[in-house]
């Protein structure tokens, strides 16, 4: 089981990186996609100590680190940008009187952010300074650095990258682009390639935008121009990032590029494998990411053990990026991503059911997930037709986030199926664990002397909570639900792959089973259940009434109400930081802010109670 220490303690610390370069004898350092990727400082420590930094020059880093600076060196070099207010004064007042100029909606960026961290959208003039606070706070504790930059909110925007490569001998190219307007919070959550209903035309214009802009900085490596590109075609330079992206892969695999082997022969001094005229697109590839987050709770993400983890098997259309296994943790300290699915096909149509099949594969137990959400996504008719921009989650919501519809009776019948297969299974470990194997009494049949028993499987799924009624016969159960009955057999293949026999239909399903829920994978689709053991009766106790307790673990950053004050029910109690978000903590209801338990700066664990709150009495 992985344990890591939080980033700062750690994959941060530039000396420790340096340290364990030299005590390896390793000749160069490849950044990955974050931590320390796009930072001068320890490139500059790489480049003292003679280790080859995969990766630019510290000057284009530098160049491109400020979004603000940046946007100065690409109007110099004649790249298209967003109008907007790009410098050094930082007085909220001032800030909010530029927002005003430009016209609302404005979005507000962290100079040196990046991945969706310090952005905020804001509509009207009076929410400014709120949220400008907000993005500081947070640019701050991801980048070390508050300042932000204004621009114009573009609407119905796509998200359009271009992947560049340059060498040291002054040769750079672009090796097409990615669509990446799919997003939650601002971070990519779908990824393609090539952008669909892209124009050649519009595909050369972007392309020539973007080496422009490397050239400008004399880059060397690989690098991602991004571009905010209006629903008519025209596009605006957003930054650059100086390394490479996480979605890499879907470029890789449309023109069947190794990109890391070209960063390694670009850091040892070579030419770029191929000309601008040599690159062509093939086939279309899409990424989605795995997420160990809640869609259906804002997508607040989620820590704990991976108990059964399973992706689809790789091929020549699949294939898994990931850095954990099974039994491993996902921690509060990092992104919560758990892995990059990607696939391949001939055309977007063929890859839209790919992507749908290796989802309809994957099996997460220990952490809530997106894939569900992501299978939805994949089906959604507006992306399944292309009519692509950063809002589509929001728009689509009735889609994506359908009311919670109670599993269908396969689910329930395969849930309580698998419990009587367990029991027999943990019956035949028992006795042949005895002293007296053969006993009568640990049989699990269902024997009675004037009959077979019926035993009740009391199963819950959110708050439906439903019984199966089991009769044993020779070889298999009779199951009675809701007025019908079936018969079922099955037997485990492995620790949680059941083969089942349901009323003559033949499934293969997976029951996986953690304390007392029971997640059901059937037909690409999963089930929670809680199996409630009928000898257990709950206290009649109340809960911590009036309470307010941390959604996951994190670190108090603000206080915002103060103690002693009446506030409206949704009124911001406090902010709390969690895997490098920002999560306010609202008002139950009206009420009295009688204590804060926890002071700024301080760690809470999972559920911990924040704020003593005494609600307002309701009139009867």
């Amino acid at each position: 089981m992985h344990r890591c220490a939080a980033a700062r303690e750690s994959y941060l610390v530039v000396d420790k990186i340096i340290g364990a370069a030299l005590a390896s004898g390793a000749q160069a350092v490849h950044p990955g996609y974050g931590f320390l990727s796009e930072n001068e400082e320890f490139a500059e420590a790489c480049a003292k100590n003679g280790i080859v930094f995969i990766g630019p020059p510290v000057t284009a880093i530098r160049a491109m680190g400020s979004k603000s600076e940046a946007k100065k060196l690409m109007e110099k070099a004649g790249v298209p940008l967003t109008p907007g207010y790009h410098g050094d004064n930082q007085a909220p007042d001032f800030l909010r009187q530029q927002a005003d100029e430009i016209g609302y909606p404005v979005l507000i960026k962290a100079a040196a952010g990046g991945g969706g961290k310090g952005m905020r959208a804001v509509s009207r003039s009076e929410e400014f300074l709120e949220a400008l606070a907000s993005c500081k706070r947070e640019a701050a504790s991801s980048f070390g650095d508050e300042h932000v930059l204004i621009e114009m909110y573009v609407q119905r925007p796509r998200h359009i990258e271009i992947q560049v490569f340059g060498d040291s001998h002054g040769n750079c190219v672009y090796l097409f682009e990615r669509d990446c307007s799919v997003q939650r919070r601002h971070q990519k959550v779908l990824e393609e390639a090539p952008a669909p209903n892209m124009l050649p035309a519009r595909r050369a214009a972007m392309g020539k935008a973007a080496v422009d802009a490397a050239r400008a900085v004399g880059y060397v490596g690989a690098g991602t121009v991004e571009f905010i590109a209006n629903q008519d075609g025209s596009f605006y330079f957003m930054e650059m990032n100086t390394r490479l992206q996480v979605e890499h892969p879907v470029t890789e695999m449309i023109t069947g590029l190794d990109l890391v082997e070209w960063q390694l022969k670009v850091a040892a001094g070579e030419v770029l494998p191929l000309r601008q005229e040599q690159l062509a697109i093939r086939g279309h590839a899409l990424e989605a990411r795995i997420y160990a987050e809640d869609p259906d709770k804002g997508f607040l993400p989620s820590v704990g053990r991976l108990i059964h983890l399973a992706p689809p098997p790789e091929t020549l259309h699949v294939r898994v990026d990931t850095g954990v296994e099974q039994d491993d943790e996902i921690s509060p300290h990092y992104d919560p991503m758990i892995a990059k699915l990607i696939v391949w096909d001939e055309s977007r149509e063929r890859a839209l059911a790919r992507m749908l099949q290796a989802l309809a594969d994957y099996r997460v137990v220990g952490v809530s997930n997106n894939i569900g959400f992501l299978s939805r996504l994949v089906a959604c008719p507006a992306f399944a037709q292309a009519d692509l921009d950063t809002g589509l989650i929001e728009r689509e919501r009735a889609f994506l986030f359908p009311e919670g519809a109670e599993p269908p009776a396969e689910a329930w019948l395969v849930a309580a199926l698998a419990e009587l297969i367990r029991d027999q299974q943990y019956a035949a470990a028992e006795a042949i664990a005895s002293k007296d194997p053969y006993s009568p009494w640990h049989a699990r049949d269902g024997w009675r002397v004037n009959g077979n028993a019926r035993r009740e499987i009391k199963l819950r799924s959110a708050d439906i909570e439903k019984v199966v009624t089991a009769g044993y016969a020779e070889d298999r159960f009779s199951l009675d639900f809701e007025g019908h009955t079936s018969t079922a057999a099955g037997r485990f293949t492995g620790s949680s792959e059941l083969r089942v026999d349901l009323g003559g239909r033949r499934i293969n399903v997976t029951v996986v089973s953690a304390n007392e829920k029971r997640h059901v994978f059937i037909d690409g689709v999963s089930f929670i259940f809680a199996a409630i053991d009928p000898l257990f009766h709950a206290g009649s106790g109340g809960g911590a009434e009036g309470g307010l307790t941390a959604p996951m673990p994190g670190k108090v950053i603000a206080l915002i109400a103060a103690v002693g004050a009446r506030v409206e029910k949704g009124a911001a109690l406090l902010i709390l930081e969690a895997m490098k978000m920002e999560h306010t903590i609202a008002a139950p209801a009206s009420g009295l802010v009688k204590a804060f338990l926890f002071n700024v700066g301080e760690q809470v664990s999972d559920g911990a109670e924040l704020v003593e709150f005494e609600a307002d009495k309701q009139p009867s």
